[in-house]
């Protein structure tokens, strides 16, 4: 009952920086997740200045937020991109973070990828000196090909160091794995060490997202179940609404949209005890 609640700041893609952290924290949270992926969600990136990287820093002090984790997708299968990664991890060290969370491919728009759990532990291995050089613990999303927990638990276990574990992502092993969370999650706990505290709406491969509590999973048993598992690390609360709020040019007006859902979770949390 003592982990950590974050917000993940991709829930706020379309809007700025600014916009993510003042309504994460009118909302009522003391930690987030900044957004750092090329192409997609770039509140922060590795091309930051040192004095732009301070800034915001004194942003999140501002606001009485801690920066505990960056979410730096790279598509990990490729060798050219782990130097994009080593960034990362330095930009996430510079921030404060503790986690730096990627999927194996591309976040979003990849193409044509190709996936080898052998390929992706050499890959990891390779990353590790630099982690523990930044004592950092990268963790891996379900998402994508590794849309289950337990494909990940067998990469992780490849690659068997305390630097390189699991971020569960509650909404992604449906809409990905065609699991549910509440069940999945029992094949790799103990490799978990970050969770995507993500609802779910609609069916099954519908992109439907929204506020934490508002969704059809069962995330208090969830919860429950890591309670009992000892689970002490972070939840990190993404919402990605419909398809067409999310992909779509933001108008002024939808800021309140996700406002609202930030604070709707941040009550859904509280009614049941975890806030």
């Amino acid at each position: 009952m003592d982990n950590k609640i974050a917000v993940l700041t991709n829930t706020y893609h379309g809007f700025t920086l600014d916009e993510a952290l003042n309504g994460i924290a009118a909302a009522g949270f003391r930690y987030v997740e900044l957004a750092a992926v090329r192409g997609w969600t770039e509140h922060v990136s590795s091309d930051m200045t040192d004095a732009q990287i301070e800034e915001v820093k004194q942003k999140l002090a501002s606001l009485g937020l801690t920066a505990i984790g960056m979410s730096g997708h790279c598509n990990l299968m490729e060798e050219e991109r782990l130097d994009d990664f080593r960034k990362n991890i330095e930009l996430a060290s510079k921030l404060g973070c503790q986690y730096i969370i990627s999927s194996t491919g591309e976040a979003h728009f990849g193409r044509g990828e190709s996936f080898s759990d052998e390929i992706l532990a050499k890959h990891l291995k390779d990353l590790v000196p630099e982690l523990e050089r930044y004592h950092m613990t990268m963790v891996l999303e379900v998402h994508g090909e590794y849309g289950t927990g337990e494909s990940l638990y067998k990469v992780t276990r490849m690659v068997d160091s305390p630097h390189v574990a699991i971020n569960y992502d509650t909404a992604n092993v449906v809409f990905y794995g065609g699991k549910y969370p509440e069940e999945e999650i029992k094949c790799c706990v103990g490799d978990v060490k970050y969770v995507h505290l993500k609802d779910k709406a609609g069916e099954m491969k519908e992109w439907n997202f929204p506020g934490v509590g508002s969704g059809n999973l069962k995330l208090k048993k969830f919860m429950e179940y890591m309670d009992s598992e000892g689970y002490t690390g972070p939840y990190s609360i993404e919402i990605e609404y419909t398809e067409d709020f999310c992909m779509r040019d933001k108008k002024p007006e939808d800021l309140a949209v996700a406002n609202k859902a930030v604070k709707d979770s941040y009550d859904y949390l509280r009614s049941i005890g975890r806030i």
